[in-house]
C-alpha cells in the first residue's frame, strides 16, 4: 500500500499581503483590515500589529488602544477573491488532487508521486511558482496526513517549508501546546488547562475512556489527533456557482406581507447555509411567478457577504421592484450566486462586534436544534407547510 503524502498550503496574512502588493507603502507597517469605526472588528492584521496583541475578530476600538500607530483600511473582498482564484488556477495546473478549504488555504494529495521524483522538492517548486506568479507569500507543510501538515504550516510560518517525515508525527506534535491542534478551541483548551494538560504529549497519555467521558464522541478524536492520526481524505475541489431556494404556494396569493415573510425566511435559510459552508455571496436574485405562469427575475450585485441583514434588505428591495402587476403569485424564490470561499462566517468588513456575536449565537442554536427553531418574529406567521417546502438547491 502506498504511503500517504499530503501537502498543506496557507497564504501568509492573505488580506494584508494583497493590500501590500497593491500598495508597497504599507510594507512593514502595523496594519489592520476591517471596519474603520470603533464598533467594527478586525478582519485581518499584519504580524507587526500582532506583536501588540492585535488579532482577527477583535473589536477595532481595542485594537487601536493596543496599537495607536496602526494603519486601518476597509479591505476589498473582490480583490482578495481574484487573487484566490489566480492561485487556485496555478495549483489546478500542477496538483493531481487538491482541496480548497478556504479562500487562502489548500490541501493536495500527492501520494505515490515519490515513485517518480522527490515529493518535497515538487512541493517547493510549486510554492515558488505561486510566489513568483501571484506576488504573494505562501507557506507549506508536508506529512502523511492533513492534520500534521496543517499544524506544521502553522507552526513554522511565515515563509515556511516543512517536511514531517513518516514516523515523526508524534515527536513533532508532542512538545506543542494543545491549542495548536485543530478542533481544540478556547473552551476545550481551558478545560484541559484546568486539569493540568498543556502539552500534546500529556493529552495523548490520558486514557481514551476518560476523554470520551469528558468530551463525548469527540474524546476519541482528541486522542487520535494528539497521536497524529488523521485519515480524512483530500476532497477534490469543485466551485459551487450558486445556492437557491423557492416555494410554490398551495393557494396563489396577493398578500404582500406574507410574501415578504416568506422571502425573509428564505434568505435566513440560505445565509445560514453560506456561513455553515464558510462562503460569501456577491449577487442576489429574486424570482416571482404569477398565477398565469409568467415568470420574472431581478438581481443586484453587492460586496461579498453572508450577513442576514444586508441580504434580507437586498432581497426585499428586489421584490418591491419586481412585484408591480399586483396579480396573484404562485411562486417566489431567492438565489445567491458569485460564491467565494472565506474563513469568515460573516462580513467582518461591515458588521459590528454586537452583530457578529448575535449571528454566531444564532448559528450555534440552529446547528444544535435545527434552522427552524430560531427565526425572525416577522416570519412566524408564515404557513408552516410553506416553510417546509423550501428546499435548498445548489449548482
Amino acid at each position: 500500500m502506498t504511503d500517504r503524502a499530503v501537502i498543506h498550503m496557507d497564504l501568509d496574512t492573505f488580506f494584508v499581503s494583497v493590500e501590500r502588493k497593491l500598495n508597497s507603502k504599507l510594507e512593514g507597517l502595523p496594519l489592520a483590515i476591517g471596519g474603520k469605526n470603533n464598533r467594527g472588528v478586525v478582519a485581518a492584521c499584519s504580524y507587526e500589529a500582532r506583536r501588540f496583541g492585535v488579532h482577527s475578530a477583535m473589536p477595532m476600538y481595542l485594537a487601536r488602544q493596543l496599537c495607536p500607530e496602526m494603519t486601518v483600511i476597509s479591505g476589498d473582498m473582490e480583490s482578495y477573491s481574484q487573487h484566490s482564484r489566480m492561485i487556485t488556477e496555478i495549483i489546478a495546473e500542477s496538483a493531481p488532487v487538491f482541496e480548497k478549504s478556504s479562500i487562502d488555504e489548500f490541501y493536495m494529495d500527492v501520494s505515490g508521486m515519490d515513485r517518480f521524483f522527490n515529493t518535497f522538492d515538487w512541493a517547493r517548486e510549486l510554492r515558488g511558482k505561486i510566489i513568483h506568479e501571484s506576488g504573494l507569500p505562501i507557506s507549506m507543510g508536508l506529512s502523511v496526513n492533513k492534520l500534521v501538515s496543517k499544524v506544521a504550516t502553522n507552526e513554522f510560518k511565515p515563509n515556511a517549508e516543512k517536511h514531517i517525515l513518516k514516523g515523526e508525527e508524534r515527536d513533532f506534535l508532542g512538545p506543542l501546546t494543545i491549542d495548536k491542534i485543530p478542533m481544540i478551541g478556547k473552551k476545550t483548551a481551558r478545560f484541559l488547562y484546568d486539569m493540568g494538560v498543556r502539552k500534546v504529549e500529556a493529552l495523548r497519555e490520558m486514557p481514551v475512556k476518560y476523554l470520551q467521558s469528558a468530551f463525548g464522541k469527540n474524546g476519541l478524536e482528541l486522542w487520535r489527533r494528539a497521536n497524529g492520526i488523521d485519515e480524512s481524505p483530500v476532497v477534490a475541489y469543485s466551485e459551487r456557482k450558486s445556492i437557491s431556494t423557492e416555494s410554490t404556494f398551495s393557494t396563489d396569493t396577493i398578500d404582500v406581507r406574507k410574501l415578504k415573510s416568506v422571502i425573509i425566511a428564505m434568505v435566513e435559510k440560505l445565509t445560514y447555509k453560506l456561513r455553515e459552508e464558510k462562503k460569501l455571496t456577491s449577487c442576489v436574485t429574486v424570482k416571482i411567478r404569477y398565477t398565469n405562469f409568467d415568470t420574472e427575475t431581478k438581481q443586484v450585485h453587492l460586496a461579498y457577504t453572508a450577513s442576514d441583514g444586508l441580504l434580507i434588505k437586498a432581497a426585499l428591495d428586489l421584490f418591491d421592484k419586481l412585484y408591480s402587476r399586483r396579480m396573484l403569485l404562485r411562486l417566489v424564490g431567492v438565489r445567491f450566486s458569485g460564491l467565494v470561499h472565506g474563513n469568515y462566517q460573516i462580513s467582518l468588513f461591515e458588521d459590528t462586534e454586537e452583530s457578529i456575536r448575535l449571528y454566531q449565537a444564532m448559528d450555534r442554536i440552529k446547528f444544535r436544534h435545527g434552522t427552524d427553531k430560531l427565526v425572525r418574529a416577522v416570519t412566524l406567521g408564515v404557513n408552516r407547510r410553506v416553510r417546509m417546502d423550501m428546499n435548498v438547491f445548489t449548482g
